[in-house]
């Protein structure tokens, strides 16, 4: 019987230990269970490549038990469908991408955008060209990407001066044979965005006719998927407000931001120093203002039946946006 203490005791003491260990494994297991991956669709140029080099998000996502993997795309169209296979769950693309990928995926939502920035983007001849204003265009060649941000300018810069697309001949390419074929002067004028833009005036002596400035906005858009968005708004709202703070840096520290895009755009100083300075700067919610001029991209588009049918921009952005 004086055993029996010691025996319970004994017991007691396993069952404790038995029990903490459980309480561990369990919360570990928890811990694992809520781990998150934030896999982020960048291009070469803008602001997320610079978030990445910088490193910042992984920083700032880390106590949120968010891991950043980053995937690389060509271009706004490529990222998007990414994002609509899953393979990405948040991205940055200019006005035009998420017009034409709406069509198709309907859980595409827009996260935030950066102020417009108009004079990024122009319609530009060779330096020796007879051209002097848009009205010379008539019956000319004219190059752009189809379906871009661009697009849309060259609509707009063709209306504003009592123009249309039946004036011209538009030529489709993608922005390196544009490029090829502008120094060889197979067409006549190029609509192009930076830091393609500002390649062309420094390295080319490109002229420019027309810029975006009181004719379009050109926003920078980030978009997320509908499913992630729902279910992680505070991971999406740490990564908006380290958007901002990125663009507010770059903002004060443009040669720094230069060095950082060198690399990997393989683009000289000179011409990142001018393409940065034509950036804007910021990033907030959705506001209804930004939807409603996209909204007049997607009309725009729907008219050249560019689009298959009319989409509604307000319908993609996520009702509670603004409150992030």
């Amino acid at each position: 019987m004086s055993h029996q203490p010691a025996f319970f005791q004994t017991r007691i003491l396993l069952l404790t230990a038995l029990s903490a260990g459980m309480m561990f494994i369990s919360g570990c297991a928890q811990q694992k269970k809520e781990q998150t991956t934030l896999n982020i669709g960048f291009q070469k140029y803008g602001v997320l490549p610079i978030v990445k080099a910088r490193g910042v998000l992984e920083t700032a996502l880390k106590n949120q038990g968010v891991q950043v993997k980053w995937v690389e795309f060509p271009a706004g169209p490529q990222l998007l469908e990414g994002l609509n296979v899953g393979s990405v769950s948040f991205g940055e693309v200019g006005e035009a991408p998420p017009v034409f990928a709406q069509v198709a995926n309907p859980d595409l939502v827009y996260i935030a955008n950066q102020p417009g920035a108009p004079l990024a983007e122009a319609l530009i001849v060779p330096h020796h060209s007879a051209i002097r204003t848009v009205k010379d265009l008539k019956g000319k060649r004219v190059v752009l990407n189809k379906g871009s941000n661009v697009h849309y300018l060259l609509l707009k810069v063709l209306e504003s001066n009592g123009l249309t697309l039946n004036d011209i001949e538009v030529v489709y390419l993608p922005p390196s044979d544009a490029r090829a074929a502008f120094e060889k002067g197979a067409v006549d004028a190029w609509v192009i965005w930076d830091p393609f833009y500002a390649a062309a005036e420094q390295q080319l002596n490109a002229r420019t006719i027309a810029t975006g400035q009181n004719l379009v906005k050109n926003h920078q858009f980030y978009l997320a998927d509908r499913k992630f968005a729902e279910q992680y708004p505070d991971v999406l709202k740490t990564v908006v407000n380290e958007l901002n703070t990125t663009t507010q840096w770059v903002s004060q520290h443009q040669p720094e931001a230069v060095k950082l895009l060198e690399k990997p755009t393989g683009l000289p100083a000179d011409v990142l120093k001018t393409s940065i300075a034509r950036m804007s700067f910021g990033v907030s919610p959705i506001s209804g203002e930004v939807a409603k001029e996209q909204q007049y991209v997607a009309d725009a588009f729907y008219q050249q039946k560019l689009i298959p049918n009319k989409i509604n921009i307000q319908a993609a952005v996520l009702a509670d946006s603004s409150s992030r």
